[in-house]
C-alpha cells in the first residue's frame, strides 16, 4: 500500500511503470533543440481541422493513439484516462478523447496538468483500482492566446517576461510492471499566491509554488538534491527559474546544476523569439514524454524530480484585478523499482 510521508508526499509501495509515451508537436516545436523527439509533427497549426480548438483536440487524440500503439495496447485495455488542458471546460481533452470509449477523469491544473495526471494515475494503480491507465495533456499557442490574452489578429506586442505556449501534446501509459522508469513518489502541491498580477509574467507567478512543493518533498522524505540526476520544472522559463533558485536558497536548498526547466529546453531562446521560454501543458508533457523518459530507459538518467507548475487563473479574475494563484505537483521518477532510500 502507498504510504503517506509527512504532510504532502505519498511514497508508492508498488511503483507503477511508465510503459510507453508519445508526443505530438507543430512547426515551431519541430524547429527547436528537441525537434527530433516528437513522434508526430504537423506543421499546419490547424492539424487539418476547422479551428485551433479542434486542432488541439486532434493533438490529444493522436498522442493517446500513438502511446497505445507503442505500448501494444488497445483502447479496451485501458481502465481510465486522466487528462486536461488549458481551455474552458477542458474541451481539448473532452472532445479529443470522446471517441475512445475509455472511462475519463477530467483534470485541471493549468500547466501542472501532466504532473497532476501522473499523480492521480499512479495512485489509482497503486490502490488496485486500475491496471492500465493513460495520463495525457496538451496546449496550443493559438487557443491559449485567444482565451487568456488577445486574439492573434490584434497583433499585440509581447513583453520580455512573456512565454510561448507550446503547440504540443504528451501522453503516457502506466501499468503494473517491471520495465523502468517507475513512479516512486508524488508530492501534491499547495496553492501559493505572492500577489503577482501580470498575466505576461507566468514564471514569477508560478515560482513560489514550485519552491514550496520542492521544499515539502525534501522535508517529507529526508532526501537531498544531490541524490537526483535532474530536478526539472515545467514551465518557469528564464525568469521563473531564476526566482525559484533564489527562493530555495533562502530556505537552505541549493539545486545547483541539477536544476533545469522544460520551458528552457523545448525552444532555442536566442533563435526562436520565445522571449522568456516555453510554457503550456504541452511543453512539460512533451519534454517529459519525448525527451526525459527515453533518457531514463537508455540509462542516461536514473533518478529525476519532475515538477510541473500551473497558474490557476482565468481571464475574468485577471481583468478584475485579482492576483494569480499557482500550484506545482511533483513526480519522483526512478529506474529502480525499490530501494533508493524510500
Amino acid at each position: 500500500m502507498a504510504q503517506r510521508r509527512g504532510r504532502y508526499t505519498v511514497v508508492l509501495d508498488n511503483p507503477p511503470s511508465i510503459r510507453a509515451a508519445a508526443t505530438v508537436g507543430c512547426k515551431k516545436e519541430s524547429e527547436g533543440p528537441l525537434g527530433g523527439m516528437f513522434d508526430i509533427i504537423n506543421k499546419d497549426s490547424y492539424f487539418g481541422q476547422a479551428s485551433w480548438e479542434k486542432a488541439e483536440s486532434q493533438m490529444q487524440s493522436l498522442a493517446v493513439s500513438k502511446a497505445l500503439e507503442k505500448a501494444g495496447l488497445q483502447n479496451t485495455d485501458i481502465d481510465f484516462i486522466f487528462a486536461g488542458d488549458l481551455l474552458n471546460q477542458c474541451i481539448g481533452s473532452t472532445y479529443g478523447l470522446r471517441e475512445l470509449g475509455i472511462p475519463y477523469v477530467g483534470l485541471f491544473g493549468a500547466c501542472s496538468t501532466m504532473a497532476e495526471s501522473l499523480c492521480v494515475a499512479s495512485t489509482f494503480i497503486e490502490g488496485g483500482v486500475a491496471q492500465k491507465v493513460v495520463a495525457c495533456t496538451s496546449s496550443h499557442f493559438c487557443t491559449a492566446e485567444r482565451q487568456f490574452r488577445f486574439p492573434l489578429e490584434y497583433g499585440g506586442q509581447r513583453t520580455p517576461t512573456a512565454q510561448w505556449t507550446a503547440t504540443a501534446s504528451g501522453a503516457a501509459v502506466l501499468q503494473n510492471g517491471d520495465v523502468p522508469p517507475f513512479v516512486r513518489a508524488i508530492t501534491v502541491g499547495t496553492i501559493e499566491d505572492l500577489g503577482v498580477t501580470d498575466a505576461n509574467n507566468m514564471g514569477a507567478a508560478m515560482a513560489p509554488a514550485a519552491a514550496m512543493t520542492i521544499k515539502h518533498f525534501f522535508e517529507d522524505t529526508g532526501k537531498k538534491p544531490e541524490e537526483f540526476d535532474l530536478i526539472i520544472t515545467g514551465d518557469l522559463g528564464k525568469v521563473g527559474s531564476s526566482l525559484l533558485a533564489d527562493l530555495l536558497r533562502r530556505d537552505g536548498i541549493d539545486l545547483g546544476d541539477r536544476q533545469s526547466d522544460c520551458g528552457l529546453l523545448l525552444y532555442d531562446l536566442e533563435k526562436q523569439d520565445v522571449h522568456a521560454g516555453g510554457s503550456g501543458c504541452g511543453c512539460s508533457a512533451s519534454v517529459l514524454c519525448g525527451h526525459l523518459l527515453p533518457q531514463m530507459r537508455e540509462g542516461k538518467l536514473h533518478n529525476i524530480l519532475f515538477i510541473a507548475t500551473g497558474a490557476l487563473m482565468s481571464p475574468t479574475v485577471v481583468q478584475q484585478g485579482e492576483s494569480i494563484a499557482s500550484i506545482a505537483h511533483l513526480v519522483c521518477l526512478s529506474t529502480q523499482k525499490s530501494g533508493g532510500g524510500f
